[in-house]
């Protein structure tokens, strides 16, 4: 099974994907962001873009590196990855399901004000352009389709441990 993290930078997907981890015997974290970064390793050759989900085989990629870990290990993979375009989404789940690896997509949402503070905040990454470029796109994902594919976990006053504790209750229902 796949457990997918979908949310906006700053909703607390990376930080939360290790506490569901913690919370789901026999699973691991598979990061598709890793994917991308092998993408952006090959140069030249691949067209310049703001974002590697937009280079045709990163999406098939994430797939056959999921299918392949699951193969390999069993269990749980936790995935926290922003996908906020639908065709990609479909792109993947649709590959998933051909492997017949169920997913349990879950968005981590929080309010507009709240993302933009987290963002400012982040001691880790400092604030971030590439990051705040990307609420007013989840924004829009949200009401066309994203709340609608997933299971939405409102983080706004959440700690992780708690998103992360809705998210292994639901998983395990």
């Amino acid at each position: 099974m796949i457990v997918w993290l979908n949310g906006t930078h700053g909703a607390g997907k990376t930080t939360t994907s290790r506490l569901v981890q913690q919370l789901i015997p026999d699973s691991r974290v598979l990061d598709a962001e890793k994917v991308g970064e092998t993408l952006m390793d090959i140069k030249p050759g691949l067209p310049d873009t703001d974002n590697f989900q937009h280079w045709d085989p990163w999406r098939p990629l994430v797939v056959e590196t999921a299918r392949r870990v699951l193969d390999y290990t069993g269990g749980t993979l936790v995935m926290p990855m922003t996908v906020l375009v639908e065709a990609y989404w479909r792109e993947i789940s649709a590959g998933l399901a051909h492997h017949a690896i169920p997913v349990r997509h879950f968005v981590l949402h929080a309010d507009h004000d709240t993302l933009r503070g987290r963002i400012a905040g982040d001691g880790i990454m400092g604030p971030s352009e590439f990051r705040l470029q990307y609420l007013e796109p989840y924004a829009e994902a949200a009401r066309t389709w994203l709340h609608r594919e997933a299971e939405v976990i409102d983080t706004t006053h959440l700690t992780p441990a708690q998103a992360a504790a809705q998210i292994a209750q639901a998983v395990a229902r």
